[in-house]
């Protein structure tokens, strides 16, 4: 589901249209759903790697990329070997989006997909504000973060929705391990797959990451608890990370 709020009146539909689009690109390339997607065609042996097109090839070589600067945490591989860019096509899509929206003069607008969340401008005034959903219960909040300065975009990654469907690399019975994580960064990509690494790599990864990225995050575990990074923790009196 993708939705796209405006401050003000609604953009032309030429330039919806064209939001649409640069989703639809992506999704008929890369969407494992779709038996026809070249990225279906990879996993069903019948077109290798090296044969695919060059949009392929450039978003799992940015993919394997993140890779290797989250220490495997976030992978462009499945289990069984199959590559899935889902952790990246996404917020690619929406970045997509975005260049549309900015290109056409729009300047105050929010865009959501699949709960993962980037804005420009503000609400005429007020800055753009998301709710964080609480994985215990779909219907409330942990709090509102707003979205103002460099940090733009939100993500947030874990089993309230989906289940389990994320790789782990620690203990899958411990339960300090994350069950949601929530980013906040400059730029979409970075937000999803970290939001993702985090969750997969769980506290015994979560400093690390912090440290070397230019992110705010807020995790919750399976034993309940819930913190956050110094500058979202400091207004919401939650511990920090």
């Amino acid at each position: 589901m993708v939705s796209l709020r405006f401050a003000g009146s609604t953009a032309p539909a030429s330039v919806l249209d064209e939001v649409e689009e640069a989703f639809r690109v992506f999704d008929e390339r890369f969407s494992l759903y779709r038996p026809d997607s070249e990225i279906s065609r990879m996993a069903r042996g019948e077109l290798p790697l090296t044969r695919a097109s060059a949009e392929l090839r450039e978003a799992y070589a940015d993919a394997f990329d993140w890779s290797r600067s989250t220490g495997g945490t976030f992978t462009p591989h499945r289990p069984d070997g199959v590559i899935d860019l889902s952790g990246t096509v996404k917020a690619k899509a929406m970045e997509a989006a975005a260049r549309v929206l900015e290109s056409s003069g729009e300047t105050d607008w929010m865009l959501v997909a699949g709960g993962d969340i980037l804005t420009r401008g503000d609400l005429g005034g007020p800055p753009w504000r998301a709710g964080i959903v609480d994985p215990d219960d779909r219907g409330a909040l942990l709090c509102a973060v707003e979205l103002v300065g460099r940090h733009t975009a939100l993500a947030t990654s874990g089993t309230a929705e989906r289940g389990e469907h994320i790789w782990r690399t620690g203990d899958p019975r411990s339960p300090q391990r994350y069950r949601q994580v929530t980013v906040l960064a400059d730029d979409i990509v970075t937000a999803d797959v970290l939001a993702t690494a985090l969750v997969a790599g769980g506290p015994d990864r979560c400093p690390e990451l912090i440290d070397r990225f230019d992110i705010e995050a807020i995790t919750v575990d399976y034993a309940g608890h819930l913190t956050a990074t110094p500058g979202l923790q400091s207004a919401r009196g939650l511990t920090p990370i």
